[in-house]
């Protein structure tokens, strides 16, 4: 991984040395590029090599031979190169961050992996695997709720697949039962905690009328639909008589 090694070591580890090489060199050590000789080689996050360094993998691939550090003698090599990277080295090569030579020479084969977010079908797969993974180590047997799971299905991951499986790694870690729900998640993707909202009340005006206003309202409807009958519009209401008349005394109201 390119971007894991400190800079100042990612060339000793590639390139490997001799004994004596530098301070703490006390013994031989082969590099990277020797071990991978007649296999594979793969360079993590390539995009994040520095020129001086790109200059020299360029040369690796072309002359197929390497020399030690601390040595002049070249050593011949034969691997196939496999490299990966989240940058766009074509922006890169323009901004002068990547060697333009380089980059066509490992540009034989390339392969496109779209983000987690364009591959949405991907995550209940992925996500069961990191599960088993993670409960294994943790000596659990979880499963993801459908809660999460649809939680997962539309979160836009900007993290990408290592982003998913620090989650349900975290998520493993924290569960207390059988089924990993959206409360071991982190706060940010947690469904947004429901906030209360007071019922709109209905009248016939579409500004809030107070409680006098009201009770003067229904008095008024209620002794219309009692066609002026005092008695009847009180027990409408479930009022006394008594109760009643104070009310029309109170709200001036005359039939």
């Amino acid at each position: 991984n390119c971007a894991a090694i400190p800079k100042d070591l990612l060339e000793s580890e590639l390139f490997g040395y001799e004994k004596g090489a530098f301070t703490g060199a006390t013994s031989r050590r082969i590099g990277k590029f020797e071990e991978a000789s007649g296999g594979t080689l793969f360079l993590d996050e390539i995009g994040e090599l520095e020129l001086p360094l790109q200059s020299k993998l360029l040369r690796v691939l072309q002359e197929r031979e390497i020399e030690r550090l601390g040595s002049n003698r070249p050593v011949k090599v034969d691997f196939r190169l496999v490299c990966s990277t989240n940058r766009n080295l074509q922006q890169e090569v323009k901004a002068g961050n990547f060697r333009e030579d380089l980059y066509y020479r490992i540009n034989v084969v390339e392969i496109h992996v779209p983000p987690l977010r364009e591959r949405l079908d991907d995550i209940p797969l992925l996500a069961t695997e990191f599960v088993n993974e993670f409960s294994i180590r943790e000596k659990k047997k979880l499963t993801i709720s459908d809660e999460v799971m649809d939680i997962f299905k539309s979160y836009h991951w900007p993290g990408n697949i290592r982003q998913l499986k620090n989650i349900i790694e975290r998520a493993v870690v924290l569960a207390r039962t059988d089924r990993i729900t959206y409360r071991e998640l982190p706060e940010e993707m947690r469904p947004p905690k429901k906030t209360y909202k007071p019922r709109k009340v209905s009248s016939d005006s579409q500004e809030l009328k107070t409680l006098r206003e009201l009770e003067e309202q229904a008095i008024r409807n209620a002794l219309k639909q009692c066609n002026g009958n005092k008695s009847k519009a009180a027990k409408l209401l479930g009022i006394s008589r008594k109760a009643f008349y104070k009310r029309l005394k109170e709200y001036n109201i005359s039939y």
